[in-house]
């Protein structure tokens, strides 16, 4: 009985080494706060149902507040050289490399978060080919609204001469056809630009307001503006996906995808009514846009619109059928 008692033992303990073993876990890395409204859509529902479905073969360790990277450009950088395994990345801050995928922010292509993340799943094949890594979530914010510090955006005339913030340089030429000059800038900076002057309108989403805390430099909002909802990512490196077996792979799969991708689009849209509530509250005035002077802006852009509808965008396709695409138009 002491022999077989010892053999089984030995079993027991080689079973539970090997399984050991056989977990791993994934680095996942983002340059927000763990408080981010991102973590709890995304991030971690992701690390928990990829923990359930393997049983804990596949874990992931979340690394925020840009622990492994502090420059939120250089997070797909970060993932092709290996410092991370898992990583959160707004294609606009390195637009030349997704001109398809950052396409969702033209003007006119969606109207709330939940149609550009849909827009975006239309036109997946082509938004996949652009990265050199396994896409598990893509996701949209809400529409972009301005905040300004100085003087309040009430007309086109208002923006004459302004430096506008823009996350990604698609947005550029839509912005300086009102008469403004724009620069792309990361969200890391944009509430001590505002501050100091360095800029003097952001264009985000409403749930800027509660992320970075905009309220804080700003005293205007201006809503109703024309602009389309900014892309965001969360990929898998392919070096790491390639050496999962094809039962990992499935699990991966399961735990991320559309569904996952539709809880950040969900969330956005919920907290950015919300950043508009606590802007107000913080005594930021906000001024909507009325619909006559909407269009006096969307005039102003059309002949930009024109131009890169006619552009090639990427992967032989042009504006227009990226729009077209991504619109759900002839399909």
């Amino acid at each position: 009985m002491t022999i077989k008692t010892t053999l089984l033992a030995g079993a027991l303990a080689l079973s539970a080494m090997s399984t050991a073993a056989q977990a791993r876990d994934l680095t996942l890395a983002y340059f927000m706060g763990p408080k981010h409204p991102m973590n709890g859509a995304v991030f971690t529902p992701f690390a928990e149902k990829l923990a359930e479905v393997s049983g804990g073969e596949l874990t992931v360790s979340q690394f925020p507040g840009g622990a492994l990277n502090s420059s939120p450009p250089k997070q797909y950088s970060i993932l092709l050289d290996g410092v991370a395994d898992i990583v959160f990345h707004l294609p606009g801050y390195t637009q030349p490399l997704f001109p398809i995928t950052t396409s969702v922010t033209t003007p006119g292509m969606c109207f709330n978060a939940i149609e550009c993340t849909e827009a975006m799943w239309r036109a997946y094949e082509p938004i996949s080919k652009e990265f050199d890594a396994k896409i598990l979530a893509l996701w949209a914010n809400e529409m972009p609204i301005l905040f300004s510090r100085d003087a309040p955006i009430r007309t086109m005339e208002d923006m004459e001469g302004k430096v506008v913030r823009v996350t990604s340089a698609q947005d550029i030429p839509f912005v300086e056809a009102l008469g403004a000059s724009a620069v792309s800038q990361p969200v890391s900076v944009i509430n001590q630009n505002l501050t100091n002057g360095v800029v003097d309108v952001i264009s985000i989403g409403s749930s800027g307001a509660l992320s970075f805390r905009l309220y804080e430099p700003a005293n205007y909002i201006t809503t109703n503006v024309t602009g389309a909802g900014s892309a965001f990512v969360m990929l898998l490196s392919n070096d790491v996906w390639n050496s999962l077996s094809d039962q990992e792979k499935a699990w991966v799969e399961e735990a991320s995808g559309k569904w996952l991708s539709m809880q950040g689009a969900e969330t956005y849209n919920k907290i950015g009514a919300r950043g508009i509530e606590v802007s107000k509250e913080n005594g930021v005035e906000v001024y909507e846009l009325p619909d006559d002077e909407r269009a006096r802006w969307e005039a102003a852009i059309q002949p930009a619109l024109d131009a890169w509808l006619a552009s090639e965008v990427g992967q032989g396709m042009t504006g227009q059928q990226v729009m077209d695409l991504m619109q759900g138009k002839g399909m």
